[in-house]
């Protein structure tokens, strides 16, 4: 059920792969001194994040933001961030050097927050690889489940602002119920847990649009909250508090 009114920028047309730049309400930022962060993150570099929007959007919200591709600077980061843009295949094959030590750190308890390809990578499978004639391609399998393609009548990549709604309390949704988040992705997550669906949104079909592991630590979104606006900046201002406990 709608709460509100739709945004002006409803865009379901499948042209580019990124929204266009007015739609990254995050401004630019100097960085902020680890000293005066509530949190300090990393932000994993694997070839196919969006690197700038993320650190803008995590410094904004509070936190100093390290990007990295070394695998050893995760450990003693208070939260990590698994940004993505792209094809799960391509995006696990990159991550790989990063596998053994995301698992380690989500199974320590550091919180780990997937964004959109990056969401879908802690998942256990995904029918892209299928799709793309790549054979099998392990995600993190940190939320047991696969990603599946959208089929029937609609345009794909699901492309535009939409609705959460949310299923379940989680710190990461704190004040967003109701509002709307920009989307950009041709797969959606389906979990084997019931229990892992935190949001969901509707799309042809209702889907997880954010999804947590069962300790809690381990979530993500399919939208992208750095381009999502003030719902975003709420998200992501959720994620530095809960690095911060």
């Amino acid at each position: 059920m709608l709460r509100r009114g739709l945004p002006n920028r409803i865009r379901r047309r499948a042209t580019v792969f990124a929204p266009s730049p007015e739609l990254d309400t995050m401004n630019a930022t100097r960085g902020v001194d680890p000293e005066e962060a509530a949190a300090e993150v990393v932000v994993l570099d694997y070839g196919l994040g969006n690197l700038r929007s993320a650190t803008r959007g995590l410094e904004r919200a509070g936190a100093a933001v390290e990007i990295t591709d070394d695998p050893e600077a995760l450990s003693g980061a208070d939260g990590i961030v698994l940004p993505g843009v792209g094809a799960f295949g391509e995006g696990m094959e990159n991550a790989g050097p990063f596998r053994e030590t995301l698992v380690a750190e989500a199974e320590a308890g550091t919180p780990l927050f997937g964004i959109c390809l990056g969401m879908q990578m802690l998942l256990s499978t995904s029918e892209e690889a299928h799709h793309a004639g790549e054979g099998e391609a392990e995600g993190l399998d940190l939320v047991p489940g696969t990603n599946r393609r959208f089929v029937g009548d609609l345009k794909v990549p699901h492309m535009g602002w939409n609705e959460l709604d949310v299923e379940r309390d989680h710190p990461l949704v704190e004040g967003v119920d109701g509002e709307y988040a920009y989307f950009v992705h041709s797969y959606y997550a389906e979990p084997e847990d019931a229990d892992a669906v935190v949001a969901t949104t509707e799309y042809g079909r209702r889907f997880p649009s954010v999804v947590a592991n069962e300790a809690g630590n381990v979530f993500g979104t399919q939208f992208h909250p750095e381009k999502s606006g003030e719902t975003g900046l709420q998200i992501l201002r959720n994620f530095v508090d809960i690095c911060s406990g």
